[in-house]
């Protein structure tokens, strides 16, 4: 029976790791700026704990085995979230740091890193790390510190604050309402090509609720992953889209996208910021919040 954790020394992962990437171990001594024989003699070594080979030594030529590749992906993860959490402690109270954030891909590129310029310059000691999320997930099995995200105000074991609303209206190129004769009624919207946001099912059958027209199936037609994605194609003509109007301005503007019909519809859901209750304290947390919901009561205020 094993007790206790089983786990090699930290130094070998490093030079394992390093030995991975580079497929070297003349490579990795380089990069660690120590002598070969000291990165093969922790090689060997962590092979010997493991119980099996991690690379093919073919002459002057190192493969990874297929257990070395699967190890090196994991151990490569371990020694980066283990340098995050490092950062982050050593930061922890001092009003700096690294503040990971999971973004909605099309709220974050079209309307929030825009402004983070302003954050950037108010908080200059705190360095943000963006990455994209979908759809909801574990904060337990993460680095992610805060996350943006569209529902309702359900996240178990965080903390979920709400940022704005939404309001979505129909919009299509231009150039597609002209060849059709646009719209004079709700229910023409059944002649055309409903496009489809796959987190948002119920968009269109929504607003053909609220529109008050009960012939029209909302729940057809071509679906994409992301929002960025349904503002492609209605540009490119495919079809109609719901599409809030702040994420659109530009295309509104600029002619690309024209407003189809004047029925704008306000979801049940809204957008909020969520962070696992364990963060709640963290400088960086607070100061990310308080200046999201400053830019977000600017903007319901100008809607």
């Amino acid at each position: 029976m094993i007790s206790g954790r089983v786990l090699p020394s930290l130094t070998a992962l490093e030079y394992f790791d390093a030995a991975a990437r580079h497929v070297s171990f003349t490579q990795a001594a380089r990069e660690l700026n120590i002598t070969q024989s000291a990165v093969s003699r922790q090689i060997q070594r962590l092979e010997e704990f493991v119980g099996r080979p991690l690379f093919h030594r073919h002459k002057q030529r190192l493969v990874l085995t297929e257990a070395g590749k699967s190890y090196a992906s994991s151990v490569r993860e371990l020694i980066n979230r283990a340098e995050a959490a490092t950062l982050q402690v050593m930061a922890y109270g001092s009003g700096g740091g690294t503040l990971t954030v999971a973004l909605l891909p099309t709220f974050g590129s079209r309307w929030l890193v825009p402004r983070l310029a302003d954050f950037t310059a108010r908080y200059p000691d705190i360095h943000l790390n963006l990455v994209t999320q979908v759809r909801p997930f574990d904060f337990e099995g993460s680095d992610v510190d805060v996350a943006i995200h569209f529902g309702r105000d359900i996240w178990p074991g965080a903390t979920c604050h709400r940022l704005m609303g939404e309001t979505v209206m129909p919009v299509a190129a231009p150039q597609l309402l002209a060849a059709r004769s646009g719209l004079s009624r709700p229910e023409d919207v059944g002649r055309y090509t409903l496009l489809q946001h796959v987190t948002r099912p119920n968009a269109w059958p929504e607003w053909l609720k609220e529109a008050g027209v009960h012939r029209v199936d909302g729940r057809l037609g071509p679906r994409f992953e992301q929002i960025q994605m349904v503002i492609q194609a209605a540009t490119a003509g495919l079809g109609l889209a719901l599409l809030p109007r702040f994420l659109i301005r530009e295309e509104l503007s600029g002619d690309r996208l024209k407003v189809a019909i004047d029925l704008p519809v306000t979801s049940e859901r809204a957008y909020y910021l969520v962070h696992p209750e364990s963060k709640a304290d963290l400088s960086g947390v607070i100061a990310f919040k308080t200046w999201l919901l400053e830019k977000c009561n600017a903007l319901e205020a100008d809607a």
